[in-house]
C-alpha cells in the first residue's frame, strides 16, 4: 500500500523549495542504508555479527568527529536535533548545576519550549536576549545577562535561524560565554552540514544536529558533548552511547548520517558556491518582477544570511493571504509559511513575531530553501507564480 502512494506520486514533476524543513536524500546515501540493512547483529552483542555493527558505527563516529575536530567520545548519536536539544538543556540543569539559561525568543522550539519547561518545573531562572531590528542577538546585552548575578549560567544560541537565516557569530558568543564561566550550546541542525566547524577553535559546550537537513535519512543525528563536560544521560537502559544514550542502535540510519556528511563535507565548497548562486539569482529577479517584496531578517543579505534560505515579504492582503500556501501547492510549489514544525499549528510565526510589525503579520511571509538540486528554471517558474498571485 504505501509503496502504490509513493508510486502514484511523481515529485520530479513539481518544484521543491523547503529544504530547510527536509532535503531529497542523495543516491549513494540509500545504497549505503540499504546495504547495512543486512548487517543484522545487535552492535551491543560481542559476537561477529554484533562486532561486524558495531564497527560500522564507530567508523561513522570517527569521520564525524575528525571532520568537526572533535574528538569521537564527544559524538553521541540521537534521534535527530530536537532529541539532542532535550537531552543538553535538561541534563545541563540536572548534571552541571545549571540555574539560569540564557537564550532568545526566536529559538527553535525544541530549545524554547524545552527551556519554558525547566522554568516552570525546575525554578530555572530564563533569561532572553534583546534582538535587535533584524533579528540578531545583542551581544552587549548578553554581556549584562551574564555578569547580573553568580548564578551557573548555559547560554543556548542557535548558529543559523531556521526562519529567516541570520547568521550568529559563534566564536564570539563562545569567548564571552567563556570569559564569563558559561556554558555554551548551539543548535547547529541548520548549520552542520552547510558550514566548516572546527570545536578547537570555536570554544563551545554542546551542538546539535540532524542528518535530513543535509540529504541524510529522518530520524537520525547527533549531540556533540565537549569531553569531561560532566553531562549524564537522558534515556537509561544500556551502556550504548557511552553510556549517555540506552537503546539498540540504528544502525542503518547512522551509516546514512555518515555518508550524508562524508559527501556534504567532500563536495561543500562546490556544492555551497552552486546554492549561493541560486539565491543570489532568485533575490536579483524577485526584486526585479516584485519590487514592492520584502526580506525578513536578513535573510536578502547574501553575506550576513545562510546561502541556503530567503523569508519574503509579500505585498498582498491579509484575506488574500489565507490562499497562498494553497495556490503554491496547487501550483506544485513546495515551501513554508513560517517553519514546517509550526506550519500545522494554526498559529503565526514566533520568530517573524519578534521582529515584524502587527501590519506586517498581516501580510504572508514565505520561506523558500534551497539545495543542490534546485535549478535557476525552478526558481523563474516561482518568481512567476508568485508576481502572478500578486498581481492577481
Amino acid at each position: 500500500m504505501l509503496t502504490n502512494f509513493f508510486c502514484t506520486r511523481n515529485y520530479m514533476e513539481n518544484i521543491y523549495l523547503d529544504n530547510a524543513a527536509t532535503t531529497p536524500i542523495r543516491e549513494s546515501v540509500i545504497e549505503k542504508m540499504q546495504a547495512a540493512l543486512a548487517v543484522y547483529g545487535n552492535p551491543s552483542s560481542t559476537h561477529s555479527f554484533g562486532r561486524t555493527a558495531k564497527t560500522a558505527i564507530e567508523s561513522a563516529r570517527k569521520v564525524i568527529a575528525k571532520t568537526l575536530n572533535a574528538h569521537p567520545s564527544e559524538i553521541i548519536f540521537t534521534s535527530g536535533g530536537t532529541e539532542a536539544d532535550n537531552m543538553i538543556l535538561r541534563c545541563a540543569v540536572r548534571d552541571l548545576g545549571v540555574q539560569t539559561i540564557i537564550t532568545s525568543k526566536i529559538e527553535h522550539h525544541a530549545v524554547t519550549h524545552t527551556v519554558e519547561e525547566l522554568e516552570s518545573k525546575q525554578n530555572i531562572q530564563l533569561l532572553f536576549v534583546d534582538l535587535d531590528a533584524n533579528g540578531s542577538p545583542i551581544l552587549e546585552h548578553l554581556q549584562e545577562l551574564l555578569k547580573k548575578d553568580n548564578s551557573k549560567k548555559l547560554v543556548s544560541l542557535m548558529h543559523v535561524n531556521n526562519e529567516i537565516g541570520n547568521i550568529l557569530d559563534v566564536d564570539t558568543v563562545g569567548n564571552i560565554c567563556k570569559e564569563n564561566d558559561a556554558f555554551f550550546h548551539s543548535d547547529t541542525v541548520q548549520s552542520i552540514g552547510h558550514y566548516d566547524w572546527d570545536v578547537q577553535k570555536t570554544p563551545i559546550d554542546f551542538m546539535a544536529a540532524a542528518a535530513h537537513k543535509f540529504h541524510g535519512p529522518k530520524g537520525i543525528g547527533f549531540a556533540y558533548i565537549r569531553k569531561d563536560s560532566g553531562l549524564g544521560c537522558m534515556i537509561s537502559g544500556g551502556a550504548q552511547e557511552r553510556g549517555l544514550r540506552a537503546g539498540t542502535e540504528s544502525l542503518h540510519n547512522i551509516v546514512g548520517l555518515e555518508e550524508a556528511f562524508n559527501c556534504a563535507y567532500q563536495n561543500l565548497e562546490e556544492e555551497k558556491a552552486y546554492v549561493k548562486g541560486l539565491k543570489k539569482y532568485f533575490i536579483e529577479e524577485i526584486q526585479r518582477e516584485i519590487p514592492e517584496v520584502k526580506f525578513n531578517g536578513l535573510s536578502g543579505d547574501i553575506n550576513k544570511s545562510t546561502y541556503t534560505l530567503v523569508n519574503l515579504l509579500l505585498p498582498v492582503d491579509a484575506q488574500k493571504a489565507l490562499m497562498l500556501l494553497f495556490h503554491l501547492d496547487m501550483k506544485g510549489i513546495a515551501c513554508s509559511q513560517g517553519s514546517a514544525c509550526q506550519s500545522g499549528s494554526g498559529k503565526g510565526s514566533h520568530v517573524l513575531t519578534e521582529i515584524l510589525s502587527d501590519q506586517e503579520m498581516q501580510k504572508p511571509s514565505l520561506r523558500l530553501s534551497f539545495s543542490k538540486y534546485n535549478t535557476k528554471k525552478e526558481l523563474d517558474a516561482t518568481i512567476a507564480i508568485l508576481k502572478e498571485f500578486v498581481a492577481s
